[in-house]
């Protein structure tokens, strides 16, 4: 039997291209993963599609993206398959491991994934560098200003409840807890 896992990252976005293509490919049955990153291990429409797959089935996919996006993942789940006798296919590589072949492309290709997705992380982490150079700090603006705490603070002593005060902080307690810990 052909099963199929389809999987987009956001909740906005449409699996219907790779779903045409499972079908177009022969799936019989397909599974979605909605709104699931990548980079999760557990997701639900997979769990799903790898407890059906039996010996003689094979899982497609229609990029190898799409099933995982470490290296260390994708060849857990690979070997998995082939300790069950299950085949796997990504149509866009054009990765099928029913042969010694394909399951060295698959390797190849896992590791340049991989490879990308690091260069990405470094690239991100120098802008951020850089960023803090020129006095910017990526991310969001900090809500409880040291002017605030000073407030905040005086209002506990005064005896209001931490609820009322990180309230008008606009924080949670917790938040506000964890800043006057830190001082």
């Amino acid at each position: 039997m052909l099963v199929g896992y389809a999987r987009v990252s956001t909740d906005d976005q449409k699996a219907d291209l790779q779903i045409d293509a499972l079908k177009a490919a022969g799936c019989e049955t397909i599974f979605t993963d909605q709104g699931v990153s990548g980079a999760r291990r557990k997701r639900p429409a997979l769990a799903e599609a790898l407890s059906e797959l039996v010996e003689g089935d094979t899982l497609i996919v229609w990029k190898l993206d799409r099933l995982g996006r470490s290296l260390a993942h994708l060849i857990d789940l690979i070997k998995d398959l082939g300790n069950r006798q299950v085949e796997f296919r990504s149509l866009q590589e054009a990765v099928d491991t029913k042969s010694a072949g394909g399951t060295l492309f698959f390797h190849l290709l896992g590791a340049f994934a991989e490879f990308e997705r690091t260069l990405i992380s470094e690239r991100t982490r120098a802008g951020q560098a850089a960023a803090r150079k020129r006095g910017r700090f990526p991310g969001r603006p900090k809500v409880l200003t040291p002017e605030k705490l000073v407030a905040a603070g005086k209002d506990l002593g005064a005896g209001d409840d931490l609820e009322s005060v990180a309230k008008r902080c606009g924080v949670r307690p917790r938040t506000l807890r964890r800043a006057l810990a830190r001082g």
